[in-house]
């Protein structure tokens, strides 16, 4: 913030062309702490009833921060690698249930069988998405 003020024109004004130093900006938010935390609080309903939460990114400021962020759908490099390679394991294990499966008196394993090409289906969509996450992960070095 500190050097915004001293580059930034819309700061500048907004500041009257006061230039805070560190100091001075900490000393702010260690005194004021509870408006800030109120003024976030109000912005957060305000994009609630404009309805700009959704499943959608939402950039102000140019950061980027994830309209839902649940544990599902937060992912950092590392956490969407580890979850690739869940998806991946999990389809293996169901792919060698279908071979076991297919082993097996046919009557028996033919529902068994249907249901574990739905849950790899079911993966294999999964794992699609997480790999298009991925990709905008590596596009987007500020959300790593």
């Amino acid at each position: 913030m500190e050097r915004e003020a001293q580059r930034n024109i819309e700061l500048m004004w907004l500041t009257g062309r006061l230039m805070p130093d560190f100091k001075t900006i900490a000393n702010f938010r260690k005194d004021n702490s509870k408006a800030i935390r109120g003024v976030c609080r109000q912005f957060v309903v305000l994009c609630q009833q404009l309805g700009l939460f959704g499943e959608h990114l939402v950039a102000i400021d140019g950061s980027k921060f994830k309209a839902v962020n649940n544990r599902d759908r937060n992912f950092i490099s590392a956490k969407l690698k580890r979850r690739m390679e869940e998806v991946e394991s999990s389809i293996n294990r169901y792919l060698a249930a279908l071979d076991a499966a297919d082993r097996q008196e046919p009557t028996a394993s033919e529902a068994s069988a249907v249901r574990l090409e739905e849950k790899i289906a079911k993966l294999k969509t999964q794992m699609k998405e997480l790999q298009a996450i991925e990709i905008q992960l590596n596009e987007s070095p500020g959300m790593k």
